[in-house]
């Protein structure tokens, strides 16, 4: 039996596809990740995941399925004991597994045992969060108050701030370090970092070059956009910011990038120097993206599906047997494709029907195995309480940082309608359960400003993305367990 990879699941939060150098954004600090590319690793232009928010597209991209197939379409509804999830999969599998940093996975209460072999938790004291410390937000009445923006975090020169994320990163780079040879590594990383507040220290903070910045999308038409976001944008109150402004709270998020590229490269340093990095395979993605001032809005919806929410980076070095031609990749492809991917080189079978596709013919240099579509949900039925996240503090509290669009999902206006985006290379269809659809020609569009959901030239493309829409869903509405029972 061939010796099984080491696994690197290195997962930041809320990370935007486009903010990466290799990519051609000028303004991006990437520096680990734009080398690792050039000889060792295929990045993915197109990647998308399947819920715009942290649990559900967690849920996801662990077991190979939709949200729908078994209703993961909240941050409280996790994998439950008797769904699959890669990581115990791997665990039963004989891999020792390692998990540092935020869960939104499986429910806590039920402990983290069957999952891994250890969940690491920082031994000092940390930096706080930004989430609890909080000043940076100002007045309540003012207009930064929900922006997320609290800009450059004081430390002293040389230090950073010493916050969880670098806590698990330097619990990671221990363990390489220290781990025994004769059993293979599951390292799961869900970093904290881009997720807004948006705060970085130096020289993260600074090392973003303003001018840079590719051009910031503008406020819609709300006419023609979901209502929730429409809602978000008027309780957010970013109306009145400069550019400047908006300019400062972007190079800060680019900053929060760069600063976890160097964690990265930290950890692939340590693979080096303990001389498995060529036998480990090394997955970098992020689980959605962030608005960053596009269209006037900052942080993430649950139920629109604007790329700049739904792209994501994708990056994958495979281990030193697999074959690989390093560079970029413009195919279409899923997040769920990481874990067919993970499958196959772990030389697991998995025991349950899942829908994602594994990369290593698209590694190799395939040119074929992409995707012809793409897809993304999120969002409710009207009545569906259990789905409106009532047991988030902002759901009730105006203090609460989320409380724009979390007290939103509990109207039964429509605001919180179930939709679902098919999306192929030219083309964004988004199917919206009691509002307008929606329909973006993205060769013309890349911004998605136009609906062209009326428009009669474009009705042959939107009977054909419907069409593919409800394949979409019956191929994959369900599961059915490979176990039979007696009767």
């Amino acid at each position: 039996m061939p010796k099984k990879p080491h696994i690197i699941i290195f997962n930041p939060d809320q990370w935007r596809g486009d903010v990466m150098g290799h990519l051609g954004n000028p303004a991006a600090v990437t520096p680990n990740l734009d080398q690792i590319i050039e000889h060792d690793a295929v990045s993915f232009r197109y990647a998308f995941c399947q819920n715009p928010v942290c649990t559900p597209s967690r849920c996801s991209f662990m077991t190979g399925w939709y949200p729908h197939v078994r209703g993961h379409r909240t941050m409280f509804h996790m994998l439950q004991p008797d769904e699959p999830v890669l990581l115990k999969l791997l665990k039963d599998s004989g891999y020792f597994v390692w998990w540092g940093g935020k869960n939104d996975l499986v429910p806590r209460q039920n402990g983290f045992a069957d999952y891994c072999d250890v969940k690491y938790e920082a031994p000092g004291e940390l930096r706080p969060n930004l989430h609890r410390a909080d000043e940076w937000r100002g007045d309540p009445a003012g207009d930064n108050y929900y922006s997320f923006y609290a800009g450059r975090l004081d430390t002293a020169p040389g230090d950073v701030y010493y916050d969880n994320d670098w806590a698990m990163v330097d619990g990671a780079v221990d363990l390489i370090r220290s781990a025994p040879d004769d059993q293979p590594l599951c390292i799961y990383l869900p970093l904290s970092y881009p997720h807004p507040p948006y705060g970085v220290e130096d020289p993260w903070y600074s090392c973003i070059d303003r001018a840079a910045l590719p051009q910031r999308i503008p406020a819609p038409d709300w006419e023609k956009k979901p209502s929730l976001v429409a809602g978000i944008y008027e309780r957010q109150r970013l109306q009145g910011w400069s550019e400047a402004r908006f300019t400062e709270l972007r190079a800060t998020y680019y900053g929060m990038c760069a600063r976890v590229d160097a964690q990265f490269g930290k950890l692939v340093a340590a693979l080096n120097e303990r001389g498995i990095y060529d036998e480990s395979a090394i997955f970098f993605f992020s689980d959605h993206g962030d608005f960053t001032g596009d269209y006037g809005l900052v942080e993430k919806t649950q139920n629109t599906f604007e790329d700049c929410l739904t792209r994501v980076p994708l990056i994958v070095k495979p281990p030193a047997e697999a074959q690989i031609q390093p560079g970029i990749r413009d195919q279409l492809v899923e997040l769920i494709d990481f874990t067919a991917t993970a499958y196959e080189w772990a030389g697991i079978k998995p025991g349950y029907d899942h829908f994602g596709r594994s990369l290593t013919g698209l590694i190799a240099g395939a040119e074929h195995d992409g995707r012809d579509a793409v897809f993304c949900e999120g969002g409710r039925r009207y009545g569906e309480e259990q789905a409106m996240e009532k047991d988030s503090p902002s759901f009730y509290d105006p203090s609460g940082l989320y409380w724009p669009r979390v007290q939103l999902q509990g109207s039964e206006a429509g605001e919180h309608s179930k939709a679902a985006m098919c999306r192929t290379r030219d083309f964004k269809y988004v199917r919206r359960l009691y509002e307008t659809d929606e329909l973006y020609d993205l060769r013309r569009d890349p911004g998605e400003e136009r609906n062209r959901i009326d428009d009669p030239a474009y009705a042959a493309v939107l009977a054909e993305l419907r069409e593919r829409t409800l394949t979409w869903y019956q191929e994959t509405c369900d599961v059915v367990p490979y176990k039979t029972d007696v009767r």
